[in-house]
């Protein structure tokens, strides 16, 4: 039996350890499970890495774990895929060997009761499992952004959300679907799946003619960066509806609201995963919706397009580094337990 797991932890900005901690063996309805792949969420986790947490606030309240304000030394993480290697008592055997989902810290075992994971279809790979928080996040973007046949729209920021946003929409009969994103990788693969046309920020003539004259009809913001968000309320049209779904944390946020947002009833609409908005209450539930994020994760299959690096636990502190330093060069970053660490020196701490 396991008796110690290795740990991610956030212990100050810009500063990442791995901690092997005990690793108790499963209570009463409990089972123990070992993680096979933890998907980084990039966006997110760089606010972490970078101290741009906002404070006060829960990270997520509907996540067990994830309900107190971020804050110095913790784990973070919230995409596992693993292995259920033990059960513990009053807990059915046909949990032993089943690959279940987690919204857990990066780590290479825990324990959970079963109410808390989420069976993986028997048809998906652990790293395509992976992207469920991801795919259910563009379902929820596609869903407030209500897009309509015949629509043009407009999509910033080509990121993993970004990307799997674009394939989703890629889906509805659309007169134009367009990405911005300043990285080339990211704008070729977003053509890979499904944009019509991809262009940089800084080339606003190309974007203005692919729009048309009336613009976007719909746009997404989703870089996290609000300069793009800026962008977005000058390229979409009159009465457009904008969904901003980038989480910003403490970067100010300086909007120019004078012009063509003032002029063009502009709608911005506030997209985030953990809550279904308002409008869906009445026929969908966030189980519903995640019934849907399997079923475009079995027609995407995201790990062979959007994996770019995998790494061990053990060289967490070089993966951050990575993300932090040279974006340009990663789509998705996971941690991956068939992998051994390269380094010399292990950042590991006792």
């Amino acid at each position: 039996m396991t008796t110690s797991r290795q740990v991610v932890y956030f212990t100050a900005p810009r500063e990442v350890v791995v901690r092997t901690e005990p690793l108790p063996p499963p209570g009463a309805g409990q089972v123990l499970v070992r993680t096979l792949v933890s998907a980084v969420s990039a966006g997110t986790e760089m606010l972490a890495y970078r101290g741009e947490m906002p404070v006060n606030v829960p990270l997520d309240e509907t996540i067990a774990g994830m309900s107190q304000p971020f804050h110095y030394p913790t784990p973070y993480g919230y995409a596992a895929v693993g292995e259920v290697i033990a059960v513990g008592a009053g807990v059915d055997a046909d949990w032993s060997g089943r690959r279940v989902f987690a919204f857990v810290p990066h780590q290479s075992h825990f324990v959970a009761a079963p109410r808390e994971l989420v069976a993986v279809p028997a048809d998906l790979s652990p790293h395509d499992a992976a992207f469920l928080p991801f795919v259910e996040t563009a379902v929820s973007l596609v869903m407030d952004g209500q897009p309509v046949i015949g629509e043009r729209v407009a999509v910033w920021g080509q990121g993993v959300i970004g990307l799997l946003t674009t394939a989703i929409l890629s889906r509805f009969p659309l007169a134009a679907l367009v990405a911005i994103d300043p990285l080339p990788l990211r704008r070729a693969r977003a053509l890979a799946l499904g944009a019509h046309a991809a262009f940089s920020p800084d080339a606003a003539v190309d974007l203005a003619a692919a729009l048309g004259p009336d613009g976007a009809d719909l746009g997404y913001e989703l870089s996290g960066s609000p300069a793009a968000l800026n962008q977005a309320i000058t390229a979409v049209g009159f009465g457009a509806r904008l969904v901003v779904g980038s989480w910003y944390g403490q970067k100010p946020v300086s909007l120019a609201l004078g012009g063509a947002f003032h002029r063009r009833h502009l709608r911005l609409i506030s997209s985030q995963v953990s809550h279904l908005a308002p409008r869906w209450l009445a026929r969908w539930s966030k189980e519903r919706r995640l019934a849907v994020a399997w079923e475009f994760l079995s027609e995407l299959r995201p790990a062979a397009s959007l994996i770019t690096h995998r790494f061990s636990w053990c060289d967490a502190p070089l993966a951050y580094q990575l993300l932090d330093q040279n974006p340009d060069a990663v789509l998705q970053l996971v941690f991956d337990a068939s992998f051994q660490s390269h380094l010399k020196n292990s950042s590991q701490e006792d």
